[in-house]
Order: C-alpha cells, then sequence, then structure tokens
C-alpha cells in the first residue's frame, strides 16, 4: 500500500455544484466530467463547450488591432521581404524538442515556399543559446537574414555581430525578457513576454510563434496572389515541442496542441514514423501490418516517448541529428537518424542514471539535515549538463519541491574554481523565473520561464546561491505560493484527488467523456477521482514494476481492472478493500477496447465511522452529496442533452488556419 498517510478531496462548493447541474443538462456530459470542469473555472456553458471542443477556428488573430503580439507583424514582413529577394535565411534552433521543433516548422514552410533556407542548431557544451560562434556560422553560410528559435531574447552579442556584418535578425522565443526597450533589441523580438505585447494569452511556446508566423507568411503570399500551402500538417511538431516544453495547456495551446495530436496521429512524417517504432510504440512496417488499430498517441506517448529521444542528441552533443531526423524527406533516411538517436538515447539513459544516483544522495543528505528546505540545490563535478534537465524533474517527483542540478566542469568542487551550468524545474505555484531573479547576483547568466529556467554560476558561488534559492522560494511560499505537485494529484504528505466516483459509474462513456478533458500537463492537470471500498478479487506483478488488479465493488456493479504503474511494492494481496486515486480510461491493444482504471495511488479503504476515518472527512461526505446533486441532473438531463458544442463559433480572420 502507498505510505501516504493523508488523503484529501479538492472541495466542491455550492456554486460549484450547481454549475455543473447545468453542464450536465445543457452538455450531456457526464457528472464526474461537469463536477471537474466546474472545479477549473468552466462553469459557463459557451466557455466549457470551447474547452471541450477547441477548434482552429477559435485562435486569435496574432495582428489583430489593440491585441496583436509584439514584432510579429515586422517578422512576418521581413520573412516576406526576404523570399521575395532570394535572400538567404539562415534558422537557428535551440537544442531542446522546442528549439528544434520550432526550427523544423519555420525552416520547413519556408523551404516549402522556394526560401533559400540554411539551419543550425545549438551544442549543449557550446553553452546557453546563440552564440557568436553560431552567428558567424551561418553568417559565412550566406544568410542575410537570421531567425533565432526559442532563444535569442537575451543573446545580445550574437545578434550585435550579424547587425554589424550588414544582416538582419529576428528572434522567435518566448523566454522572459530583461527589463528595457524591447524596441531597442538588435533583433526583430517576437515574444509574448514583451511589455508592449499586447495578445491575450502569454503561454505560447516557441514552436506555436513559428506555426503563426508560417500561417501569416500563407496569409500574405495568397493576398499577393501567390500560391502557399497549408500549414497545418505542421502540427504535428507543434504538439510536440509544445508539450515537451511543458507549456501551459490552455487557451492556444490547447487548441494547437489538440489538433496537433490529430496531425501526429496520422503518421504523415517520415522521421517521426521511424522514431515510433524506435520507441517500440509502433511495429516494422507498413501503419496497421501488424496492428489492426495503430495505437493512439496522446501527450504521454509524445512527453515519455518521443520527446526524450528528440531530446538526447542536444543533451549529449548537437541536437542536429534530431532536426535532420524531423526534416527527413523519406523513409530510408529516417530510418538511419531514427537509429542513430536510439543509440545516443541509450547512452543518455546510461549517463543519466550514474547522475541520477549521486544527486538524489545528495538530495536526501540535504534534506535529511533540514527537512524543511523549501528547495534543493545539488552539484557534481562531471556530470554531463545535457542531463541535468532530467535529473531536475526526478528530483521534483521525489521531493515535491523545486530543485536544481549544477553539472561542475570536470575537477572543479563546490567553493573552487570554474563554472558550473546548472537547469530547474518546479512545481505548480512556484515560479523559477521570479525565484532566480531574487539570486541573480550569483548568477553569471540565467533565463527561463515559470516551469524551467537554466543558469551558469560559478563554482565558488553554488553555497551562497542555495541559501538564497531556497529564501527566494521560502518568499514566494509566504506570498502566497503553493508547494502542490504539477497534475500527479500528490503533494507532501498525501494525495489530493478532484472527487469521488461510484463504481456503477465506471464505463466506456465515462472513459471517453473525461478524454474529452486532455491533454493533460501543465494547466490542465490529468484529473484524480476516488473509488472508495472497492475488494481485491485478484493481483499480480507485470513486467516486474507494475501492478495489474481487478476490483470487485460492494454494490455489484460490474467488475473493473486497474493497473498501477511501477507500483509493484503497494500490492495489497488478494480479498483487501482498498481505495484508488485513479483514472478511468478506455485502454486499446491489438484492436481490443476495454475500461480500465490508470492508478495514481492507493490504500488501505478507510471505512470507519464518518468524521474519524481519515483527515478529509468532512469534506468527502460534502463531495459525496455534491455527487450525488450532481448524479440526479445527469438522469434528468439523459434526453434532453443539447450539443452547445456544435454550435460555439468565433470569427477568426486568418483563414490559412482552419477551413
Amino acid at each position: 500500500m502507498t505510505a501516504d498517510s493523508t488523503w484529501s478531496v479538492r472541495p466542491l462548493g455550492e456554486r460549484e455544484a450547481r454549475a455543473a447541474e447545468l453542464l450536465v443538462r445543457e452538455l450531456g456530459v457526464r457528472g464526474a466530467t461537469a463536477r471537474l470542469l466546474a472545479q477549473r473555472g468552466l462553469g459557463e456553458a459557451a466557455a466549457a463547450a470551447r474547452f471541450l471542443d477547441p477548434r482552429l477556428g477559435h485562435l486569435r488573430a496574432p495582428e489583430a488591432a489593440g491585441q496583436g503580439i509584439a514584432g510579429f507583424a515586422a517578422a512576418a514582413d521581413r520573412l516576406m521581404a526576404a523570399l521575395s529577394a532570394g535572400t538567404v535565411i539562415g534558422v537557428f534552433g535551440d537544442y531542446d524538442v522546442d528549439g528544434i521543433t520550432s526550427a523544423a516548422v519555420l525552416a520547413g514552410y519556408l523551404h516549402e515556399l522556394g526560401g533559400q533556407v540554411v539551419t543550425r542548431v545549438a551544442r549543449r557544451d557550446g553553452g546557453y543559446g546563440f552564440g557568436v560562434a553560431d552567428a558567424e556560422a551561418l553568417l559565412e553560410a550566406g544568410a542575410r537574414l537570421v531567425v533565432t528559435c526559442d532563444t535569442g531574447t537575451s543573446d545580445l552579442p550574437a545578434l550585435k555581430l550579424v547587425r554589424a556584418r550588414g544582416g538582419d535578425a529576428i528572434v522567435i522565443d518566448h523566454h522572459q525578457v530583461p527589463e528595457g526597450d524591447p524596441t531597442a533589441h538588435p533583433a526583430l523580438l517576437v515574444n509574448p513576454h514583451r511589455p508592449d505585447d499586447r495578445f491575450p494569452f502569454k503561454g505560447l511556446a516557441s514552436v506555436g510563434l513559428a506555426f503563426y508566423l508560417a500561417c501569416a507568411l500563407r496569409s500574405r503570399r495568397r493576398a499577393a496572389g501567390l500560391a502557399a500551402p497549408d500549414p497545418k500538417p505542421w502540427l504535428d511538431l507543434v504538439a510536440i515541442g509544445t508539450l515537451c516544453d511543458q507549456a501551459p495547456l490552455l487557451e492556444e495551446n490547447r487548441i494547437l496542441v489538440r489538433h496537433g495530436l490529430e496531425v501526429l496521429n496520422q503518421r504523415r512524417r517520415p522521421g517521426l514514423r521511424a522514431l515510433l517504432v524506435q520507441a517500440g510504440i509502433d511495429s516494422p512496417g507498413p501503419p496497421g501490418a501488424f496492428d489492426p488499430e495503430p495505437r493512439r498517441l496522446d501527450e504521454i506517448s509524445v512527453t515519455f516517448k518521443l520527446g526524450p529521444r528528440l531530446n538526447a542528441p542536444g543533451r549529449l552533443g548537437s541536437a542536429q541529428p534530431a532536426l535532420a531526423l524531423l526534416m527527413a524527406r523519406d523513409d530510408a533516411a529516417a530510418r538511419l537518424a531514427a537509429a542513430s538517436i536510439e543509440d545516443v538515447n541509450r547512452e543518455r539513459q546510461r549517463v543519466q542514471e550514474l547522475v541520477m544516483v549521486d544527486a538524489l544522495a545528495q538530495a536526501d543528505a540535504l534534506l535529511a539535515a533540514a527537512p524543511e528546505r523549501a528547495a534543493v540545490v545539488v552539484a557534481g563535478a562531471g556530470w554531463p549538463a545535457g542531463v541535468v534537465g532530467i535529473v531536475a524533474a526526478k528530483l521534483v517527483d521525489r521531493h515535491t519541491r523545486p530543485a536544481l542540478v549544477i553539472a561542475l566542469e570536470a575537477e572543479t568542487s563546490v567553493g573552487a574554481g570554474g563554472l558550473g551550468r546548472g537547469s530547474a524545474r518546479t512545481v505548480a505555484g512556484i515560479d523559477l523565473y521570479q525565484a532566480l531573479a531574487r539570486c541573480a547576483t550569483h548568477l553569471m547568466k540565467w533565463g527561463g520561464h515559470a516551469a524551467a529556467a537554466g543558469v551558469t554560476l560559478a563554482a565558488a558561488e553554488v553555497e551562497a546561491f542555495r541559501a538564497a534559492f531556497e529564501l527566494a522560494v521560502e518568499q514566494q511560499l509566504a506570498d502566497g505560493g503553493t508547494a502542490t505537485g504539477t497534475g500527479t494529484g500528490r503533494r507532501r504528505g498525501g494525495v489530493v484527488v478532484d472527487g469521488l466516483l461510484g463504481a456503477h459509474e465506471v464505463d466506456a462513456g465515462l472513459c471517453e467523456d473525461l478524454a474529452r478533458l486532455a491533454p493533460f500537463g501543465a494547466g490542465n492537470p490529468e484529473p484524480l477521482l476516488l473509488l472508495r471500498g472497492m475488494e481485491t478479487a485478484e493481483t499480480r506483478i507485470v513486467g516486474d514494476k507494475h501492478l495489474k488488479l481487478s476490483l470487485l465493488a460492494a454494490d455489484g456493479s460490474t467488475p473493473l481492472e486497474a493497473i498501477a504503474f511501477r507500483q509493484a511494492e503497494h500490492d495489497p494481496g488478494v480479498g483487501r478493500m482498498i481505495d484508488l486515486a485513479c483514472l478511468p480510461r478506455v485502454d486499446r491493444w491489438r484492436g481490443q477496447r476495454r475500461v480500465q482504471l490508470e492508478v495514481r495511488a492507493l490504500r488501505q479503504h478507510q471505512g470507519a465511522a464518518r468524521g474519524t476515518e481519515h483527515p478529509a472527512a468532512a469534506e468527502v461526505a460534502a463531495a459525496e452529496v455534491a455527487a450525488a446533486e450532481v448524479a440526479a441532473a445527469e438522469v434528468a438531463a439523459a434526453e434532453v442533452a443539447a450539443e452547445v458544442a456544435a454550435t460555439v463559433t468565433v470569427a477568426y480572420h486568418a483563414d490559412d488556419l482552419h477551413g
């Protein structure tokens, strides 16, 4: 059983309960789905319908008067001029997935328009961002317009070099903008965080901005009577870059990712087809040759299977192999590139595991000495800088607080000479950019955004930086931040569930209803529902790490199957009464579909009298009452459910984004 001692249910207020009842009647959704929508601030039918049915036509225009993206129109015009003049355009991408996909989208679409394009991507050993050496390489390749993707906001020396050599530069980025006049930037800066930006949504990843530019180029070409291909086939890369960068899956991002996953499932791109085989998702051969129904690709497939592989080359060296894979035009070249990337990924896993052992030992020791630490900062000599971000994410998962992992130069120790490069990850409610801003005096270079950031500092500053970073996080907590996890439902000391669920409610219809809330991730966490008092009819270990359960409900409902990934050690045994924090899904395998509970946590059933069964008993009782009320409304609305989603439309005057 899980060791968590406290489970709690997110409260459902009276207003939210009433809103959920109306959603059941007006949208025809299940009660569980309606309660989740109401909890997430989507109690109005129109807003909920737009959320459940996101359409490309709902995207807001990036050049709309009074709410456009700052610098966007000028950047699109400059690219059009370069295409018309036959100017060589240099496209530079950062070494992470957002940077690689941004470069692939922009360079690929410019090539489709007949542009002369040269590409280059960052090297991890070259430091963060767009460097002088990168600028020189693109200029030597003939570029007179340089476009940086997912980097460049703070890379002033390299951009000034481009200008000094007679070239122009465009920066497509979403990292925080340093203080100062953005119009004085040496490049045309397209960044939603510019102080003069008026676009309503600030969460676009760089690949989303690159896609918007592709759409703007199409609009301009068509207005000039010129042919231009539809940019929508590039949405698969938009989804991958957005998901892997942990951008908030709300508003524009939700629309782009939902439709991008649909394109991804068409498996059009040779490089991604080959990578899906290497990742073990698809079988070799034509799609469907071995599996009657190819596995459905979703946000989990992207973030846990495709993303790590696309990131691997950039973690250990140059990200060029990943860019070459995404831009491969035939299956033969794609298979070679994917096999090479798989080899690099295995090496990344080996190196990462070595660093992980050391980092976990350091973190455990730090927290054993001071359990109240608000954050964890660890450092090691010779650690490859390319894996520290993954290790930081693992520390966040383990210790449920922000973590920063620093790779020191070989033969360097904390407090001595030499440099260190680090990556930070965080939990919901703690803004890394704000925290690092308070520690800037200890850093040589830093940047990023709220969820992820990178730093460069002298090894001699590590101890002082650790103290300053911990204090900065403590200050955010004191100012109202939280230390809650980013969507797993776990928090320090327990599990948080979104609501109660009766076993009789679980069927394929409910699973499909809940799936409409996806994709899940930053800003739209995966919901957790509590099933209480289930009896284990059978348990078994699958693949050494996973726990399979067959469950019986006290009300005689249909038996349920469940899977608890990487929870073999929590096997309760047969004949036990348990509670589960889970998400019901439809599992598809070799053409078969079945309902399965994906279990995130389980415990012995808390079946004592109300008020004493566990610390959240009062919340559970209130939630049960609200659930019953919504369930009654669900029954009453079964025959009058309105398809509001089919009638909600919003005019958008860039026709190349839809239709």
